[in-house]
């Protein structure tokens, strides 16, 4: 129940705002020339219309980096939970569906802007408290399986995008704002079942320092059962965190001892965009119509993303609790092959069905490893007190990768055609090895575990590069003394 109540009002509306401007493109593009035709007789250049379509789409992420800067501070204010931070986040998202839902009657594009600013600012402030609380919820033995989850809701959210933006449903020119508004639905729905769920009980009892509210809420999520063995983790931890203070952001960047940790959170934030997997949902069409798919099978086709994305990540479900994160997040290098066959020529009357069925196996391998395992990262590799700050910095590199990428890749696509995903394939690359080489395994860990395993791997490769230069040095005086 904790997992689909604060799925359906968090990352699902991440989701279904990336995927959902695709199908009514056309209808928007129409009412921002009748919008500037009706108030100024000036009718835009296609080029105008692009741009401000393209402003339109990518706004969402610049309400998504607001969102994301205040949710640490929103959290720790209201508690680590879905609770009353989602409570007042819910009311952001209802307000952003009625300038939707009204906009076409308005004849006023500017209304959507707002609508998608609003949108991202609740998309911001979820995808934090989602993950944080799922994450602190979970047994650790069910953690990653628990993590995928939050994927899951993405991927489900992209899927019923798409699915109530074909034509026989809500992707018509008279129905096309209640598409856009449907997220007001999923916030109501979350608004009901919200006050039903307990608080974090790693909140409750590392912050409050409550043990008696601690053992309730582990029962309602776990099952009435002995969990005195999770209480006495959880108290190992708060001793070790007795004396520390919950650390800013700046905190986190200026101390020494997780610049591995935050180093990690860079590399696999930045390429969780900078790989070219939402691309694929901002300009689904755009993407297919380059690959030389037909115009009247682009909706079905960018539908069938979704569908391939959703269907693996629910399959990852249960694999991701036994398979290592260390060998999922080397799907990325995986992801390389496919890479240079996304766009081929087009001489051979087979070869655009060739390149779809490509974009569907990078999306199967980005749903298998990165999709799954890098939103929950933050709250495994850092322990406690820093868990607010590092999914501040996380969601904010999200949420910037996510704006530069909505604006770029059109231009991409434009001058490179099918080569414009060749350029993502370096970041894949870097983040693999990164990965192979830099990064403990965080399966059945605790985050002090995990801390500890970070600095010994760190520690062992300086010790080792100071023997090694301390050796050559020793051979050189005794060189010179021969």
């Amino acid at each position: 129940a904790a997992i689909f109540v604060s799925g359906i009002g968090g990352t699902f509306q991440y989701g279904f705002c990336v995927s959902v401007m695709t199908s009514p493109s056309v209808f928007i593009k129409r009412l921002v020339n009748q919008t500037c035709l009706q108030r100024y007789s000036v009718s835009l250049d296609q080029w105008q219309i692009s741009l401000i379509w393209s402003f339109t789409v990518s706004i969402f992420c610049i309400g998504g980096l607001l969102g994301s800067l205040v949710a640490g501070p929103l959290i720790s204010k209201y508690g680590r939970l879905v609770k009353q931070c989602l409570l007042l986040n819910n009311f952001v998202a209802i307000f952003g569906a009625l300038l939707m839902l009204l906009s076409q009657k308005a004849t006023s594009f500017e209304m959507i802007m707002v609508g998608r600013l609003l949108y991202g600012i609740n998309s911001g402030v979820s995808l934090s408290a989602h993950t944080m609380y799922l994450v602190e919820c979970a047994p650790k033995r069910l953690r990653g399986m628990v993590g995928v989850t939050v994927a899951t809701f993405i991927s489900l959210g992209k899927f019923s995008g798409q699915l109530l933006g074909i034509s026989e449903l809500l992707g018509t020119e008279d129905r096309w704002p209640w598409l856009l508004g449907f997220n007001g639905f999923t916030a109501l729905l979350q608004l009901a079942s919200l006050p039903f769920l307990p608080e974090s009980p790693s909140f409750l009892l590392l912050d409050r320092g409550d043990r008696q509210a601690c053992d309730k809420a582990l029962k309602t999520l776990w099952g009435d059962k002995d969990y005195s063995a999770e209480v006495e983790e959880m108290m190992k931890e708060k001793a070790a965190l007795q004396n520390v203070h919950s650390h800013s952001v700046m905190e986190l960047f200026q101390n020494q001892t997780v610049r591995w940790q935050l180093l990690t959170i860079f590399v696999t934030f930045t390429t969780l965009q900078l790989c070219g997997i939402n691309a694929v949902y901002f300009y689904s069409f755009d993407v297919f119509r380059a690959a030389g798919i037909q115009e009247q099978q682009l909706r079905y086709a960018a539908l069938g993303t979704g569908l391939c994305e959703l269907t693996t990540s629910v399959a990852c479900v249960s694999p991701n609790s036994l398979i290592s994160h260390h060998v999922l997040h080397l799907f990325y290098g995986l992801l390389q092959p496919n890479r240079s066959f996304y766009f081929p020529q087009t001489h051979v009357s087979w070869m655009p069905y060739c390149s779809m069925v490509l974009i569907f196996i990078f999306i199967f391998f980005f749903a298998s490893g990165p999709a799954g395992v890098t939103a929950p990262l933050p709250g495994e590799i850092l322990t406690q007190s820093f868990k607010s700050a590092g999914y501040t910095i996380a969601c904010s590199l999200n949420w910037t990768g996510l704006f530069v990428l909505g604006m770029i890749f059109p231009v991409l696509v434009e001058n490179l055609n099918y080569f414009c995903f060749l350029i993502f394939l370096v970041f894949c690359a870097i983040c693999g090895l990164y990965v192979r080489f830099n990064v403990p395994e965080t399966k059945n860990r605790t985050a002090l575990e995990i801390a500890a395993e970070f600095e010994r791997m760190h520690c062992k490769s300086r010790e080792s590069m100071t023997k090694s230069t301390e050796e050559k040095s020793v051979m050189g005086t005794c060189e010179t003394k021969f």
